[in-house]
């Protein structure tokens, strides 16, 4: 029994990842944007990157409720009768607010594509770590949703219920390899 907390745990700190990643890129993105001089497009993304940041951490805030309620229903008795349909649903709600994070990132990519045109050159390197963690948080969501699409299945959630979730999954991959396409375009300005 001690071991399902501890992986409930560790699925938390993973997601807290998914956060710091986008967070980092958020961040590095408004930093890039604020030193675009002279570009109105800079200003405004920055101003949308200023609320994209604010709503990663809201989502990561309500990822931690969602999967501590995940980790409760993990730990239950297999014994327990309420077990099964508890893990069935905080499974669902898990992989469900794994996207509702990478949605997030979803959102930053325009920022990090218009950046990669009219941000200030001299901050390349810093639009480069920008894709990368981006990249790299979206990544997380989409092993996360898929794990937690996984068990939702091993205890028996209607498809129904994970369809839209798998489409989900499939976005995220597509806009995390898109992201690292961006970072490695970036930064293939300093190979030597």
């Amino acid at each position: 029994m001690a071991r399902c907390p501890r992986s409930a745990d560790r699925r938390s700190w993973r997601r807290g990842g998914i956060r710091v990643m986008l967070g980092i890129a958020a961040s590095l993105l408004r930093m890039v944007a604020e030193y675009t001089a002279d570009d109105p497009g800079a200003t405004e993304c920055g101003s949308r990157l200023t609320a994209l940041r604010s709503d990663a951490l809201d989502a990561a805030e309500a990822d931690g409720v969602t999967s501590a309620d995940f980790g409760a229903a993990l730990a239950l008795s297999t014994e327990d009768p309420d077990r099964e349909p508890r893990v069935r649903k905080a499974a669902v709600d898990a992989a469900a607010s794994s996207a509702r994070l990478g949605d997030v990132g979803i959102r930053l990519l325009p920022e990090v594509r218009l950046l990669a045109e009219i941000g200030n050159p001299h901050l390349a390197a810093d639009l480069a770590v920008a894709a990368e963690a981006l990249g790299a948080g979206l990544a997380g969501a989409v092993i996360n949703l898929r794990a937690n699409l996984q068990i939702a299945r091993r205890h028996d959630a209607a498809a129904s219920d994970l369809a839209d979730l798998g489409a989900q999954a499939s976005r995220l991959a597509e806009a995390a390899r898109a992201a690292r396409q961006i970072a490695e375009e970036a930064s293939s300005r300093f190979e030597d």
